[in-house]
């Protein structure tokens, strides 16, 4: 078993200001962060001896994965090092990959309750579309991209964030070829924007419009919403990404086209994106958890392998913190998961 090297980052943060650098500790480069395993936790043998146990008791009581608590999944040695895992998240680099649970010892029922019991530790699951998936699949069902959310096709997908705290990717199966993790810091990426243009990074301040495509959210009734790219708020720093979304969202009859320097400014937060990301080395069994407001991801294309069972499939949750962070309304609105009054909410163990 390698040796755990986890570390929490030390980095200082300084209240952020638009226009002006930022220093935080979610402040990282490829060089930096790959220097070493820091930013990796490997379970120890005795944790996960406990996280087995914890499966098999609630297999053992036949609880359905969305009603897993902490009180049902304990893990006496290893929650105290997930609330570190939380902190990291939330006020630390924004990334923390979780490595060493052994997938050939579960099967997929058993893989999900402990992708969840783990994950409940960092932060409570919610709901990713309309059909009230709070445990959601990444695999690729034959979706074309123009129509579809990108998770459900085999498509290249550019860095944006989700619209939860924090992203958790199990993964069962990796692709054949492609399909790469990647993340970048979106504050090194907002740092060099302002290096390189501090007037483009600026005008990535503006809210833009952004297509809602049909996902609902309580109480929404405009087919839009306004974000900033870069958004700043109590001293604190929240991201956006540069998706499909703002495209479509050209297309509302009634929102104005964007301007040449927001055009310039979209393409250059594209183009830094991938330059300064780094491929997550996400093996089999294990746990990504990414945050979202000071981290960007994306994912290369891929080729599946023919046979069904061999799939390209990750777990996915969308998770909310509790407030840890202060975060302008218009964001922690739309960071309480996709749901209405009528969403029946359901963990199914494979893509539909």
């Amino acid at each position: 078993m390698a040796e755990n090297t986890w570390k929490r980052s030390s980095l200082p943060r300084e209240p952020a200001e638009l226009g002006k650098p930022l220093v935080d500790p979610a402040l990282w480069y490829p060089d930096d962060i790959l220097a070493n395993d820091e930013w990796m936790y490997r379970l120890s043998d005795s944790e996960v001896a406990e996280v087995k146990a914890a499966v098999a008791s609630v297999e053992e009581r036949g609880l359905d994965i969305k009603d897993i608590t902490k009180e049902d999944f304990p893990l006496p040695t290893l929650a105290p090092r997930l609330q570190e895992v939380q902190d990291e998240l939330m006020e630390g680099r924004g990334i923390v990959l979780i490595k060493g649970l052994p997938i050939d010892d579960f099967n997929r029922a058993q893989y999900a309750a402990a992708f969840w019991g783990i994950s409940v530790y960092v932060g409570r699951a919610l709901s990713q579309n309309r059909q009230g998936h709070l445990l959601g699949h990444v695999k690729d069902i034959g979706g074309d991209y123009s129509k579809t959310r990108g998770y459900k096709t085999s498509s290249h997908m550019a860095f944006h964030c989700d619209q939860a705290d924090v992203l958790a990717l199990g993964c069962i199966h990796n692709a054949k070829a492609g399909g790469e993790h990647l993340v970048c810091s979106a504050v090194a990426l907002y740092n060099e924007m302002l290096k390189r243009r501090p007037d483009l990074a600026v005008e990535l301040g503006w809210k833009f419009y952004r297509q809602l495509s049909n996902e609902k959210h309580p109480g929404q009734k405009d087919p839009y919403i306004r974000q900033g790219i870069f958004n700043f708020y109590d001293g604190y720093f929240a991201v956006r990404g540069v998706s499909s979304a703002l495209n479509k969202g050209q297309m509302i009859p009634g929102v104005p086209e964007f301007t040449e320097a927001q055009k310039e400014a979209l393409q250059m937060f594209r183009d830094i994106a991938p330059e300064i990301a780094i491929e997550v080395p996400l093996d089999c069994g294990d746990i990504s958890y990414v945050m979202n407001h000071v981290t960007l991801h994306s994912r290369t294309d891929f080729e599946d392998w023919p046979e069904p069972e061999r799939k390209r499939h990750l777990l996915r949750l969308w998770m909310n913190t509790g407030d840890r962070r202060p975060l302008p309304p218009e964001i922690h609105k739309f960071s309480q998961g996709i749901y209405d009054e009528t969403t029946r909410f359901v963990a199914p163990l494979d893509a539909e």
